[in-house]
């Protein structure tokens, strides 16, 4: 676990890609704003607060977890996934998104054997979900574009993140059922919270802009 002097910035690991852009635009309208050096994957806040590390997505529970960023800025869907346990400080007004089953536009649920055959990045999430149902499902785990499982005959099912459909309708797939909404939260490492307490309740009352903070829930 490593610790910093009060003086030092608090570290936060933010993924790259479309969810850097909204976390960064959201920090601007909260007053913070960010020094990029070039190709660099670290960003300095101006006034010093913050040290963003900018991580791959499905890493950044990892370096939240062994305490190399303090806090992390990550979707639900990351975070069930990972396993890990970490207190749950905020969630963001932005980033939301959906989990859903999906299948071809033609198919006929009729078709259905006993035991659903369902392609997936969310292995974890899935083989819960539909345990928790009590239905028997076969789980495909892909890493890359799963919405060619069906198209491929892999599996007549996906259980994918959906947020316009465009990319479901490019292939001619539709959403059969929404598993759960997925939002974005802000982590914290328990041992980094609660070596921080005072400077990160501070942040987050200054992102609700609120005087008044609620413990953190650990899930």
């Amino acid at each position: 676990m490593n610790t910093t002097p009060a003086t030092e910035p608090l570290t936060m690991a933010v993924p790259k890609g479309r969810l850097l852009d909204q976390t960064i635009e959201f920090f601007e309208s909260c007053g913070l704003s960010f020094s990029f050096e070039k190709r660099s994957l670290v960003a300095h806040e101006t006034s010093g607060l913050l040290k963003l590390i900018l991580v791959k997505n499905s890493d950044l529970p990892v370096y939240v977890k062994h305490g190399i960023a303090g806090m992390g800025i990550s979707g639900e869907d990351t975070l069930y996934e990972s396993g890990t346990e970490f207190y749950q400080l905020y969630t963001f007004n932005f980033g939301a998104t959906h989990m859903c089953l999906c299948c071809r536009e033609d198919y006929d649920p009729s078709m259905d054997q006993r035991q659903l055959a369902v392609a997936t990045k969310f292995t974890r999430f899935a083989r819960d979900y539909f345990h928790g149902q009590g239905i028997p499902v076969e789980i495909i785990r892909l890493g890359g574009s799963v919405e060619l499982a069906p198209v491929l005959g892999l599996a007549p099912y996906i259980v994918d993140l959906v947020e316009t459909g465009s990319t479901l309708r490019a292939n001619k797939l539709k959403v059969t059922k929404t598993l759960a909404e997925i939002q974005v939260r802000l982590i914290c490492n328990p041992a980094y919270y609660k070596l921080h307490f005072d400077r990160i309740n501070a942040f987050i009352t200054r992102l609700q802009g609120i005087t008044t903070l609620e413990m953190p829930k650990n899930e």
